[in-house]
């Protein structure tokens, strides 16, 4: 297991002082990068095979929101990997140890160059121990677009802040896009999202709004392609 530490500051809270969404999930991003990242066999055989692992599914829910200046403990850990994926807890937790963020999310191991699937050896996997993952609702990684009219908004120009150093859209930032998208009184208690394809510098995404119920769903395209949905739920 990896622990990061954070507090909420002024540039990650809202209008009304509480965590963003999308800096919790910077956050837990952060923390599942600097666990993979420490040494191990692991680590080993992804940088022999010049592989790294992308996320390709991510379900959260989100148990309390802290506000600023809250101190939070962010922990992280692989509770399943076999072959090219592999399967991840990640939560945030307040002073007290409670939880205010709940994640799990699939991980493929995938060559930087090529962009095609690395299988990990057996014996890296019989390397690693494999905690009980955390009690929360697993959902499927499928997420099925609801009975309601489809809304296009505006088109988001990809700006270079928004590349990370895998040089396509970092994963959180689909998120800060699929939140603006939403309405305004709509507060996500849960996310399902679906990564399907990178998208690179200099492309322009084209939103998409699903609303029925308590569900929002969001499709991010370039050129027509999916190549992120987002379901929200509050």
């Amino acid at each position: 297991m990896y622990t990061l530490p954070d507090i909420v500051t002024p540039s990650k809270t809202d209008s009304q002082g509480n965590m963003k969404l999308f800096s919790a999930l910077q956050l837990m991003q952060d923390c599942s990068v600097f666990s993979f990242s420490q040494p191990s066999p692991f680590l080993d055989w992804l940088q022999a095979n010049n592989a790294t692992p992308l996320v390709s599914f991510r379900q959260v829910e989100v148990v309390r929101v802290p506000g600023l200046g809250e101190k939070l403990t962010c922990r992280t850990f692989v509770f399943d990997a076999m072959g090219s994926f592999g399967h991840r807890n990640t939560a945030v937790y307040d002073e007290a140890g409670k939880p205010c963020y709940l994640s799990w999310c699939i991980g493929a191991f995938v060559n930087v160059e090529t962009g095609r699937l690395c299988r990990m050896p057996q014996e890296v996997r019989d390397a690693a121990t494999f905690p009980p993952r955390l009690e929360m609702n697993y959902l499927s990684r499928k997420i099925l677009p609801p009975e309601a009219t489809e809304t296009v908004l505006p088109c988001i120009p990809v700006q270079r802040n928004d590349i990370d150093y895998n040089l396509h859209v970092n994963n959180a930032q689909y998120i800060r896009m699929a939140v603006e998208c939403l309405p305004p009184d709509f507060e996500p208690h849960a996310l399902r999202v679906d990564y399907k394809k990178p998208v690179l510098p200099g492309a322009v995404i084209e939103p998409s709004l699903r609303l029925a119920g308590d569900v929002a769903y969001i499709c991010l395209k370039v050129d027509g392609i999916p190549c992120c949905v987002v379901e929200f739920t509050r």
